[in-house]
């Protein structure tokens, strides 16, 4: 038999699973209604069980595996078809699309913005590059952006969320469980990390070197090779500034250009980041909803039962409606062992009916649920 004949014996059986497909979808609705009327819950996990062990059980050794992982998607689309007919409302949906409907067509420019650090900082030009006018109210911690935003004192927060070369800021994500907030924009912002001490100072004096945390992490291959003392502070900026204030003439920080004219000192060498393609990337709150034309991404905080599948369960719904997962994080949530907080972040636009479905079928599998906005990203 050749490739031509073996394929179209495929091709009939795959007409005839077809079929069957759309028959066995028939017969899952019709449950659905059953299921509404007798207030029953969609989800069955023993009977999901008992058919998983009956299936795998009636195919050949080795296929066991293959035949789990068909029917556990069979299952979640049953259950999506079953969520869209007797679930047509949801708040959350009438929630974006009155957000889209009273969102002003242009971003603002002029406004209050708190960002963490001081003058010079990444966050500063983070913030120049999102308003055109802004007016700049610093704090020394994230938690105290987020708590300006919360109180109204400020119209809008900017804060980092992850780099390139170090990673995810864990402090961000972990205060995303404390506050109320929405992301309304986000901003890739270039970073070149420069080597500045007082004007005159030699390279081969330097002993100690301040920088924030996540600049000496992206700096690290270079730092090795200076050998010197590495002092940990609030911020790039605020490094530059006790170099500034110092009375040594051994110390340095690893700090922005713009830090240079701005606390007087000099380069001792640029662009000294181990990776040239580094990028921070900042996300701007606000305490209101708001979905500026264009959003074409989407933030989401959950938490899933404690149970085996439970994260498939929530990937599945992606990859059942064709969203793209650009990113997950998962936190652990405070006084709860061994229980985690995820962070997703989508690709898709905010106008998509694939994301409204998407979203009314995960606010009600997830046992807790938080739509944190939808918008697009500056490059």
């Amino acid at each position: 038999m050749d490739l031509q004949e073996l394929r179209q014996q495929i091709d009939e059986i795959d007409n005839g699973l077809v079929d069957l497909f759309q028959k066995r979808m028939d017969l899952s609705a019709q449950i659905a209604q059953y299921k509404q009327e007798n207030k029953i819950p969609v989800y069955d996990p023993a009977r999901e069980r008992e058919k998983l062990f009956e299936l795998s059980g009636k195919v050949k050794e080795g296929r066991q595996a293959y035949v789990t992982s068909l029917y556990s998607l069979l299952f979640e689309l049953s259950r999506s078809d079953q969520e869209r007919i007797l679930n047509p409302d949801s708040a959350l949906i009438d929630k974006i699309q009155g957000a889209i409907k009273d969102t002003e067509w242009i971003f603002p420019s002029r406004t209050v913005i708190a960002c963490q650090g001081t003058e010079g900082a990444y966050s500063q030009l983070a913030v120049e590059k999102l308003f055109a006018l802004p007016s700049i109210m610093y704090f020394n911690n994230f938690d105290g952006v987020f708590s300006a935003v919360d109180s109204g004192l400020c119209s809008y927060g900017v804060l980092p969320l992850e780099n390139s070369t170090a990673g995810s800021i864990n402090q961000v994500y972990d205060l995303m469980m404390k506050y109320p907030f929405s992301i309304v924009r986000s901003v890739r912002l270039k970073i070149d990390h420069c080597l500045l001490a007082k004007q005159g100072t030699k390279l081969s004096s330097i002993k100690e070197v301040y920088s924030h945390e996540q600049a000496i992490a992206q700096c690290a291959g270079y730092l090795k090779t200076l050998g010197c003392k590495i002092t940990v502070c609030e911020n790039t900026a605020v490094a530059a500034e006790m170099v500034a204030k110092s009375e040594r003439n051994d110390v340095a920080a690893l700090s922005s250009r713009n830090c240079v004219d701005l606390y007087g000192l000099c380069r001792l060498a640029d662009s000294v980041q181990d990776q040239g393609n580094n990028y921070t990337r900042f996300i701007c709150i606000s305490k209101t909803l708001a979905i500026y034309p264009g959003a074409d991404k989407t933030s989401l905080m959950l938490t899933t039962p404690h149970k085996p599948g439970s994260l498939y369960r929530i990937l599945s719904r992606f990859y059942i409606h064709g969203i793209n997962l650009i990113k997950l994080e998962s936190r652990p949530i405070p006084n709860r062992d061994f229980e985690f907080m995820f962070y997703f972040e989508l690709e898709t636009p905010v106008y998509s009916p694939e994301l409204n479905q998407t979203l009314r079928e995960l606010d009600d599998i997830c046992d807790e649920f938080y739509y944190l906005g939808s918008y697009s990203e500056i490059v």
